[in-house]
């Protein structure tokens, strides 16, 4: 059989290649610790669960689900997003339930790039940001993380040429898997810049609650209320959604990873456009997941403030456990993720150093390399255990370096 040249560059993808090092290393007999995959272990919300459990017995939620159909939903990611930023939104025509975030940033590139066309993404960044550019047939233009620069691309050092082809830009803060975190006068510069060279801004904007330090700055005079969150909104740097779409999801905030409900808010446009392609792939989710993320949203919100505090516990103690044995990394401000440099003698292989360390110990890890070129020499651990087993993970660790 012969396939479509857009699956060659999918062929290879960090959580497959680390899923099958993992499937070797528990077939020799190995006691698996999972640190791969930034897959929350902890539990949605009771009143969550209710809501979704109370639905199966409305045969009227049986059915298909069209976009009507999800206006509650909408109106209640419009008072979310109002509250928590102090901006207001449309839920009829700026607001788009997805199927997690990663459907969304797999989708857009469909809408806005023709072949050949340019998307400017994260190196390191999300794998799924590149996937989507490669199913649209587009071309990949990396910028560069650097940790002296705080993880941060340099938008000078785009060249003239790949700017005038190029369509889109993807930025993610609290980024994944850096766990670096950007200012609102950062976004305000990208904003900026995409106006300028008429590209769309796309914000990946996961872990928008996993935050363990205030960094805001001074609200914008344009906000009607002061933001809550702890890190800036795209939105907050354009708040007339010139050219900006931005992505949410549950699976973080509120531990609904398996349940699959994200949803966009932005540029009417952009909203509509992402909308079109999502026609022609399927409908939306059965309504009672729905009806859940209605309760997250709108529900108390302890849950996620208890999930900051647990994954803030995990972190320390991983950090320090790490300093314990001689690995120094840095502490981070926001997600699930440690981001470490790797020894000297595995700077280079972060691949090898991963396989191996999961065959001869157990410890899944996802590789730098993954996640780009720009990651060589690095590893991401995720802190998806209790403390209890991230404390005999590095001891492992310790072993095996």
């Amino acid at each position: 059989m012969q396939f479509a040249k857009r699956l060659q560059p999918l062929q290879s993808n960090v959580f497959a290649d680390m899923d099958r090092a993992k499937a070797v290393a528990l077939a020799a007999g190995q006691q698996l610790i999972d640190l791969s995959l930034g897959s929350s272990d902890l539990p949605a919300q009771s009143h969550v669960i209710e809501a979704i459990a109370q639905s199966l017995y409305d045969p009227s939620t049986h059915g298909y689900l069209l976009f009507n159909g999800t206006k509650t939903f909408r109106q209640a990611v419009a008072d979310w997003y109002a509250q928590k930023f102090g901006i207001e939104v449309n839920p009829e025509t700026e607001v788009l339930p997805l199927i997690g975030s990663q459907e969304g940033t797999a989708h857009l590139p469909l809408a806005l790039l023709n072949p050949g066309d340019f998307a400017l993404l994260l190196d390191p960044g999300y794998p799924s940001h590149a996937g989507g550019v490669h199913l649209a047939s587009g071309q990949i233009y990396p910028m560069p993380l650097r940790a002296e620069n705080d993880f941060l691309p340099i938008f000078t050092e785009i060249p003239g040429a790949i700017l005038t082809q190029a369509r889109m830009m993807v930025l993610s803060y609290p980024h994944n898997p850096t766990a670096a975190i950007a200012p609102l006068s950062f976004f305000q510069e990208a904003v900026a810049f995409c106006q300028t060279h008429n590209i769309v801004l796309v914000h990946d904007f996961p872990y928008v609650d996993l935050v363990f330090e205030d960094t805001r700055e001074a609200p914008a005079k344009h906000h009607s209320t002061a933001p809550q969150a702890l890190v800036p909104s795209i939105l907050q740097a354009d708040p007339d959604k010139s050219v900006s779409i931005e992505f949410f999801t549950l699976s973080k905030s509120y531990h609904m990873g398996g349940f699959r409900i994200g949803y966009a808010i932005g540029n009417a446009e952009l909203i509509h456009a992402l909308r079109q392609v999502k026609a022609a792939v399927d409908f939306n989710q059965y309504q009672g997941i729905l009806n859940g993320a209605i309760a997250a949203l709108t529900g108390p919100q302890t849950g996620v403030a208890s999930g900051v505090a647990n994954f803030r516990q995990r972190r320390d103690t991983f950090i320090n456990a790490l300093h314990r044995i001689g690995w120094y990394v840095p502490t981070p401000k926001a997600t699930m993720y440690i981001w470490a440099k790797l020894p000297a003698s595995w700077s280079q292989n972060s691949m090898e150093f991963c396989t191996q360390l999961v065959k001869q110990t157990g410890v899944a890890a996802s590789p730098g390399a993954g996640f780009g070129k720009s990651g060589e020499g690095y590893v991401r651990f995720a802190l998806v255990h209790e403390p209890s087993v991230l404390e005999t993970a590095v001891e492992r660790i310790a072993k095996f370096l």
